[in-house]
């Protein structure tokens, strides 16, 4: 897809840009070699000519940094919370075995920004930061001049955002909390399961768990609302193909480049 570039005099009405027709998530990561939201997984999503999807947080000095997990073990063998450190300690750790730091917005932002491929991004809330998050991230944004929207699965993140940065396209991530609860309480998984806040949060695409696409509550908003959808995460071809049948944008990983000629060649349409 085109990309066209926007000056700051739009800041005050909706950006006329469409999601990106995929993303690859938290970069075209290549395990174990090239770690998820790692600089080396963008570096492969540019030469690869891949708009990316990945996380944002917010940590004890001030500084965004780009990390799925609020824990740090899973990827660097480190227990604890990541917002609890400062930069200069984060930087020495490792992902996932490799020497691979993990990295800061600025970092990614500057990687792409004159690449013309459009970003996916998280913002990451943990323990109420939702208002500093959105905060930090949307006055970085403001200096950025590459395509990008941002998501949640917090929809105080959201409506911080848009109070914020009306301007700015927004998505609404869910799930079927029903399967797995993430330890909420069981009124939060009703209301996040079924999009229920969206009359506040006001989303202008909703991104939804690939396995729990058939939730009638989601079918039906995407057809009364006309929400661009996007389904994560696509793991297979077989699932990118299914995604792409019904008009969703898939976010997706393990998928070598081959399959991913033969995908999106045509946009994977039947001539």
């Amino acid at each position: 897809m085109s990309s066209v570039k926007h000056s700051k005099k739009m800041r005050h009405s909706k950006r006329p840009f469409k999601l990106a027709e995929r993303y690859a998530h938290r970069g075209y990561h290549d395990k174990p070699q090239i770690p998820e939201n790692s600089m080396a997984a963008f570096r492969r999503a540019v030469e690869y000519g891949l708009p990316s999807e990945f996380d944002v947080h917010l940590i004890a000095d001030g500084s965004l940094v780009i990390f799925h997990d609020d824990d740090l073990e899973r990827q660097t063998g480190v227990k604890g919370s990541i917002e609890a450190y400062d930069i200069t300690n984060l930087r020495k750790l490792r992902l996932e075995g490799t020497d691979e730091v993990i990295p800061t917005f600025d970092e990614v932002l500057n990687l792409y920004e004159d690449t013309g491929l459009p970003l996916l991004i998280e913002l990451k809330c943990v323990k109420g930061n939702h208002k500093a998050l959105a905060r930090a991230v949307a006055e970085r944004l403001d200096s950025y001049t590459g395509e990008y929207v941002v998501e949640s699965f917090d929809p105080r993140a959201l409506i911080e955002y848009r109070r914020l940065r009306p301007e700015v396209i927004r998505g609404q991530l869910s799930q079927n909390f029903f399967k797995s609860s993430e330890g909420l309480p069981f009124y939060q998984v009703v209301i996040l399961t079924n999009l229920m806040l969206n009359r506040f949060t006001k989303p202008d695409f909703i991104a939804y768990k690939f396995a729990d696409r058939e939730n009638p509550v989601l079918k039906s908003i995407i057809r009364r609302k006309g929400y661009d959808e996007v389904s994560w995460t696509i793991k297979s071809a077989d699932e990118f193909r299914t995604a792409q049948r019904d008009g969703s944008i898939p976010v997706f990983e393990q998928i070598t480049p081959e399959e991913l000629e033969e995908l999106t060649r045509g946009d994977g349409k039947e001539e």
